[in-house]
C-alpha cells in the first residue's frame, strides 16, 4: 500500500488511459484534463483500455513515484467518463487496489461470542 499522509486527495482519471505513457506524459494529462497540479503531493491514478491495469503518479516532495499494478484476474471497478474527475478517500484506494468494489464495500461479519 501507498503511505498516505494525511490531507492527500486521490483523484481517479475516469475513461482509460494510455498505458505507455509515463511520469511525464500522465503528469501532463493530470494539468490538461483534471486541471491540477501533479507535483502538489496528490495522488492521480489511471487505468488502461483493458481495465486491469492501474497506474498511480505521486509526488512526495522529494522527487516523482509511479507505481503500476495489474490484476491477474478480474478489473479495476473505474467510473464513467460522463462524471469527470472523481476523488475517493485513501481507504477507498485501498480497495480499488485490491479489485474490491470501492463504491459498495462489504462488510464482513464477525461473530459476537466465541462457542
Amino acid at each position: 500500500m501507498i503511505p498516505v499522509p494525511s490531507g492527500v486527495r486521490v483523484w481517479l482519471a475516469t475513461g482509460h488511459t494510455d498505458m505507455r505513457k509515463g511520469f511525464p506524459g500522465l503528469s501532463l494529462m493530470v494539468q490538461e484534463v483534471l486541471r491540477r497540479d501533479p507535483l502538489s503531493g496528490h495522488l492521480f491514478c489511471f487505468r488502461g483500455r483493458r481495465g486491469d491495469l492501474l497506474k498511480v503518479i505521486w509526488h512526495d516532495g522529494q522527487g516523482a513515484c509511479l507505481f503500476t499494478k495489474r490484476l491477474e484476474r478480474g478489473r479495476f471497478l473505474w467510473p464513467s467518463p460522463a462524471d469527470g474527475a472523481v476523488t475517493i478517500t485513501p481507504a477507498q484506494l485501498g480497495y480499488l487496489l485490491e479489485g474490491i468494489d470501492w463504491r459498495h464495500p462489504q462488510e464482513t461479519w464477525r461473530p459476537t461470542s466465541v462457542g
